[in-house]
């Protein structure tokens, strides 16, 4: 057994990721340093959401694509790149580069048998969704399946769009989750469209904007009610867009158009992966949990891509200041810096179009003085775990109190810090977080344990599916 009453020194971190203790001993930052402050310049590893929606461009693109700063070293994305070469693709990696050569629009299954070919896509999220709707473009049916917690995980509306689309779907497991088997229509209409009701993720709706892109004559979408997560809708039409591929889409985002990509990607593209601002969003709240800490991210700046570049501006709130360079502006490029203030102060925002950066906010909620009210959290429930569930769990073990659909509002979330503060004295009794195979859980948990002594993150090798260099930049808070 652990002794996790002992504070060691940040060297703890060091090492490969699979040999890191678990559960893994935090210090806090005074019990290393002395001083809790920190000026740290970061550069995470590629976006994941980036990553994979180009990479299923440039695998059904025709010719090569070259992704640089991409992220390789994630679970989720090593998933993504050996499924898109059982779908025909060829993909090397070399550093953070991948170099793809697309199938022309139409997949080239290889080893397929009577019953199709399988892919099995583990917790991938992102995977899961965009190849199923991907399946479509298949000369044979498709199979998609996954983790037990996958399993769970409602697809229902996405296959209800395929079968407008001419699919045929089995489902193979519990009704309206994977595992899937797609049965691909004979024929592509020229003149595709599908239509959404409320959705659970916005995930569904980037899937079917990238299979759009090379139906024959695009592809039109509708949805009925309020866009989910529409920062990464945005985020999709954004980086359509970027490749030349036409778009358009209404203000409020309920229609959307998608043109044909098949000569504007006939010969592939390049393109420069932004780094992760949802990684990045962890680093950001711990230096806003600092007074005079601060936290530099190269390579973003606010006209990026990813919706969660909006999360410093939320930190100013409460109290922490931000600053954005854009690559006009400094000799070493852009840049989005974190500085903390002094007393955090509570918020109340709505969250929906950051669901990813809303962990660290509810934990630096936890930090405030006084209550804060976060809304829009409701997609949170179907993610790798119930992250609301989790999170009352977890910071419930050190006095932090979470209100779960406030006045019977889905998503509403009301933090209450311990009374008198968070318990920061060297004798405070040991915690030991559960992190429900979650990565988000982990970095969001990671900010707490700075700052209360005797705090230890079980399964700290759940990062890798994003950020497996998480705990490595995670040691150089101590070290500045």
């Amino acid at each position: 057994m652990a002794d996790h009453t002992a504070q060691p020194s940040f060297d703890v971190f060091s090492g490969p990721l699979e040999r890191l203790p678990d559960p893994l001993p935090v210090p806090t930052l005074r019990s290393v340093a002395g001083d809790a402050r920190f000026d740290v310049t970061l550069r995470p590893p590629g976006s994941k959401s980036l990553t994979n929606r180009a990479m299923v461009l440039a695998a059904l693109a025709g010719g090569r694509s070259v992704l640089r700063s991409a992220l390789v070293d994630a679970i989720d994305t090593q998933v993504m790149a050996s499924a898109l070469e059982q779908l025909g693709a060829g993909v090397h990696i070399d550093g953070t580069t991948v170099t793809i050569e697309g199938v022309g629009g139409r997949w080239r299954p290889a080893g397929s048998d009577g019953d199709g070919l399988g892919l099995e896509l583990q917790n991938a999220g992102t995977a899961v969704r965009f190849l199923t709707a991907a399946s479509v473009l298949s000369p044979v049916p498709i199979t998609i399946s996954g983790s037990d917690r996958m399993h769970q995980r409602p697809i229902g509306q996405l296959v209800a769009a395929l079968a407008d689309l001419g699919a045929r779907v089995e489902v193979l497991g519990t009704p309206g989750c994977p595992p899937l088997r797609i049965h691909p229509p004979q024929l592509l209409p020229t003149c595709g469209e599908v239509v959404f009701g409320a959705l659970p993720s916005s995930q569904f709706v980037s899937a079917v904007m990238l299979l759009g892109a090379f139906m024959p004559g695009g592809l039109a979408i509708e949805i009925e009610g309020e866009v989910t997560s529409s920062s990464y809708v945005r985020m999709t039409l954004g980086l359509l867009d970027v490749l030349g591929i036409p778009v358009r889409a209404s203000a409020d985002l309920t229609v959307l158009r998608v043109g044909s990509a098949s000569s504007v990607l006939a010969n592939g593209f390049e393109l420069d992966i932004e780094p992760d601002a949802s990684g990045a969003s962890a680093f950001w709240a711990a230096a806003a949990s600092v007074h005079g800490a601060e936290v530099t991210i190269k390579g973003l700046d606010e006209s990026g891509l990813q919706g969660d570049l909006a999360f410093p501006s939320m930190l100013a709130r409460m109290g922490a200041s931000a600053r954005s360079l854009g690559p006009d502006e400094s000799s070493s490029g852009p840049s989005l810096s974190v500085r903390g203030g002094g007393t955090l102060k509570p918020v109340m925002a709505d969250m929906r179009d950051m669901p990813d950066a809303a962990m660290a906010l509810v934990v630096l909620a936890g930090l405030a003085e006084g209550g804060s009210m976060l809304r829009g959290l409701h997609t949170l429930r179907v993610k790798e775990t119930d992250r609301l569930h989790a999170l009352k769990t977890e910071l419930g073990k050190v006095g932090i109190g979470l209100e779960l659909d406030v006045h019977g509002e889905p998503g509403a979330v009301r933090i209450e810090p311990p009374d008198g503060g968070l318990g920061r004295s060297p004798q405070a009794e040991p915690v030991v977080f559960e992190t429900y195979d979650d990565h988000r859980m982990a970095m969001a948990l990671s900010i707490i344990a700075l700052h209360r002594p005797n705090v230890s993150i079980a399964d700290p090798g759940c990062v890798s599916k994003t950020y497996p260099s998480y705990w490595h930049d995670f040691s150089k808070l101590y070290e500045s």
